[in-house]
């Protein structure tokens, strides 16, 4: 990409938000004011019962103004957060913010948001009211272009605040003839019905019915959606025959609850009682689950007690066949999710059951397992795999971890497990919550033992990368003392390799040299692969670092070629980047950027910030050494918006070499073309900051639009349209080209904003126009 390209590049972050697996219908007029609100407020909160369709049309009205926000509509998602105290961090996670530093969160949330014209959305509040409104005030109060769209059960009572109650679906009206089809509750039980009983529709015949179901639901999109899956059995008569049964027992409720509540609590109850009693059991046992779920969960922790593993299968077809579970793509498995209003009525059955004890232990106890086993399974051929799936669950391992902190005799199982999600908290956005974890850990669990030495050696890696070096090297100590006193050989091994890493940081390059050396030999006498790696990779940086050339590329070497043996990605990526230093300081500066590029590839396949940020910075020195310096001051821009979220780089090893690079290239442009060049880099979105440090084409293919004009898509982007027109999902798309989903779903959102499209549809609809005007086949699948 050149200089030119990056001037002219588009600079928009669209955010994240869920692809909704059912049409939206209605709500025209709700969504108009809820757009009007947005313009004349900074805060709108959706009020309204459970069942009421906040979510829907939040997701709705987010879709379609987000174009109005350059930096992003996020999605935050606190219906399974249970810990105040992780609101901040949880909002952190969801914005994607990869800040490494040991600030408080707060502080990193407002300075990220602060001068940003963003669109988050706080959804399903009620349960932390008192906190989200405080966090509410405070962003708004520090980010004047910032907006807020919360969803909650009552208002959160903040100055500014704009409520908009969203009312049930209009009803028909029983003077006018021939036009329910009009009414938004009507059209719902329609499009649901036709879902289930595929050419259904309203007629004359059974229209009053339909009708008549409407009426007795009360217009709610919930109760709507739950009645229509009846139509596989009944008719629209006998559906509402068996309502008005059924909801005559009800007019002895509480009357302190509102009809709406009981018509919806009713039809609920309605449905359970239409479960079979297995049903029953499994419905109240998987609500133990935060997030969702996959049927290698509900089977190991659902089973036992009345229900078979092996009928745990039939089971869940049952329950997403009466949409009580929704099932959801993630390739290569299905994942089902529970509406929160069910997953409360199923989490209070469990209660009463007085099972729910048992349950949240064997919830905990699958995903101490999956910890253990994704640690186990660091290094090799399955470390992306296993990645990709704590990522998926990680709500369920907060759920896991939550439980060993507020039971007392569980603290060391779950400083355990904090230790196992290592790389979980590393190679994501989640290390501030990984350090939190580690913390509480250690303060509950005081005991000399193996795990708390194995804690404290991973707790420091954490400090280390937020630059809190002090709090790194006590831990070291302590987890040194422990390790002696056990004789434990693996503890002190990486002992050794961190507190090389410390006296790096402290520029004692003796002493960082010779607990590198140890390190490797207590690894390679241990015969552990993953400390070995990350020893040699640290041991060939030093050596380059301070001029042992030959020692450094011989011990880089090893490393590439231990990763390639056992397929190694993650390690690898970072000791390409290792011998790529060592081979520029040679003056290879072409293989030597080859290297870093590889393991640049490989960090934006996982969606890993940091390693992200490490590879930028060494690609800047070689750009400014080969006389590249509109390409370097590209890049130090680029690098300059990064180190806003991550906050390190491997410029804290080697202070000289950014600094004479950024030196270098200021001297070579001027002060006002550098500045220039740097702010472009810096606006360049993540996708073309990457594509403009890979060097990879932008515009497109090189093959021709329809009005002649150059693809406004990356190469990259192509990709993933022809295969967003061929049907796959983000998932399908992420395993297929051997990326993070978080990262296909970026690709998605920002192909949408560049073509200016509101659906995937839209998409494959051009990409067969792009084929057809280029004289080839359209793809494969056509529009599915």
């Amino acid at each position: 990409m050149s200089a030119t390209a990056l001037s002219t590049s588009r600079r928009r972050q669209v955010g994240r938000l869920p692809s909704e697996v059912t049409s939206f219908v209605g709500r025209r007029r709700e969504m108009a004011d809820v757009k009007q609100f947005l313009s004349e407020s900074r805060m709108v909160t959706l009020t309204g019962t459970g069942g009421i369709g906040k979510t829907r049309l939040a997701m709705q009205v987010a879709a379609d103004v987000r174009r109005a926000f350059p930096d992003g509509v996020w999605l935050v998602e606190l219906a399974a957060l249970d810990s105040p105290e992780l609101l901040v961090q949880t909002v952190i996670e969801s914005l994607e913010i990869c800040d490494h530093s040991s600030r408080p969160p707060m502080e990193v949330l407002v300075e990220h948001l602060r001068d940003k014209q963003a669109l988050v959305i706080l959804d399903n509040c009620e349960h932390l009211l008192h906190d989200c409104a405080m966090l509410a005030d405070t962003l708004l109060r520090s980010a004047p272009h910032l907006r807020i769209l919360a969803t909650s059960r009552q208002a959160l009572g903040i100055a500014g605040e704009q409520t908009l109650t969203v009312p049930t679906l209009s009803l028909p009206d029983s003077d006018a003839t021939g036009m329910s089809e009009r009414c938004d509750a009507v059209r719902l039980f329609a499009k649901r019905a036709g879902a289930v009983l595929p050419g259904f529709t309203v007629t004359e015949s059974n229209r009053d019915a339909v009708e008549g179901i409407c009426r007795r639901l009360d217009g709610l999109p919930l109760g709507i959606e739950l009645a229509a899956v009846r139509l596989q059995a009944l008719s629209a008569q006998q559906l509402l025959d068996r309502l008005d049964d059924h909801f005559r027992l009800l007019t002895t409720g509480p009357r302190n609850v509102s009809p709406r509540h009981r018509t919806l609590r009713g039809l609920i109850d309605w449905s359970y009682a239409l479960c079979t009693d297995q049903e029953r059991l499994l419905w109240e046992r998987v609500s133990v689950f935060a997030g969702g779920l996959d049927l290698e969960a509900a089977e190991a922790v659902c089973s036992g007690d009345g229900i078979a593993r092996e009928e745990v299968l039939d089971l869940v077809a049952g329950l997403v066949d009466k949409s009580i579970l929704s099932r959801e793509e993630h390739s290569p498995a299905v994942r089902y999710r529970l509406l929160e209003t069910i997953r409360q009525y199923g989490r209070e059955r469990l209660v009463a059951s007085g099972q729910e004890a048992a349950l949240r232990r064997r919830h905990r106890d699958h995903y101490r397992g999956l910890a253990a086993e994704a640690y186990a399974q660091r290094f090799g051929p399955t470390q992306v795999a296993w990645l990709t799936r704590l990522d998926l669950e990680h709500a369920n391992l907060r759920a896991a971890l939550e439980y060993c902190f507020t039971e007392p005799a569980e603290a060391r199982t779950g400083l355990d497990m904090a230790a196992d999600l290592l790389y979980h908290w590393v190679a994501g956005y989640y290390l501030r919550e990984g350090r939190h974890w580690l913390d509480h850990g250690l303060a509950a669990d005081t005991e000399p033992s193996e795990v708390r030495a194995r804690a404290l050696w991973t707790d420091s890696w954490l400090a280390i990368i937020q630059d809190d070096i002090a709090s790194a090297a006590a831990m070291l100590e302590e987890s040194r003392a422990i390790g002696e006193r056990l004789g434990h050989e693996q503890v002190l091994a990486y002992v050794a390799l961190y507190c090389g890493v410390v006296a790096m940081y402290r520029r004692d390059a003796e002493s960082a040299l010779a607990l590198y050396e140890e390190a490797v030999a207590r690894h390679r006498a241990t015969g552990d692969l993953t400390g070995l790696a990350l020893a040699l990779i640290r041991l060939a940086l030093a050596h380059s670092f301070y001029g042992a050339a030959p020692r450094a590329v011989s011990v880089g070497e090893e490393c590439l070629a231990m990763c390639d043996a056992h397929e190694e990605g993650w390690h690898r990526a970072y000791a390409a980047m290792a011998l790529g230093i060592e081979v520029w300081r040679r003056g290879d500066t072409r293989h030597a950027a080859e290297l870093v590029k590889e393991g640049l590839r490989f960090n934006r396949s996982l969606d890993d910030p940091l390693g992200v940020g490490i590879k930028l910075e060494v690609l800047a020195w070689i750009a400014a050494s080969e006389g590249q310096y509109q390409r370097a001051a590209g890049l130090l821009g680029i690098l300059q918006r990064i180190r806003q979220t991550v906050n390190v780089s491997i410029y804290m090893y080697a202070p000289r070499c950014h600094e004479e690079c950024e030196s270098r290239t200021r001297r070579a442009l001027g002060e006002s073309a550098f500045h220039t060049t740097v702010k472009r880099g810096a606006g360049l979105s993540y996708d073309e900051a990457l594509a403009y440090a890979l060097e990879e084409d932008t515009p497109g293919d090189g093959r021709p639009e329809e009005a002649g004009r150059p693809s406004p898509l990356t190469r990259r982007e192509m990709e993933v349209a022809r295969l967003v027109a061929q049907g796959l999902s983000n998932k399908e798309i992420a395993a297929s080209l051997v990326i993070a989903r978080r990262t296909a779903e970026g690709h998605v959102e920002h192909i949408l904003t560049k073509l200016d499209f509101n659906s995937r549809a839209q998409i494959a609809v051009w990409v067969s126009e792009q084929s057809r005007a280029a004289g080839d086949e359209p793809p494969p699948g056509g529009l599915r």
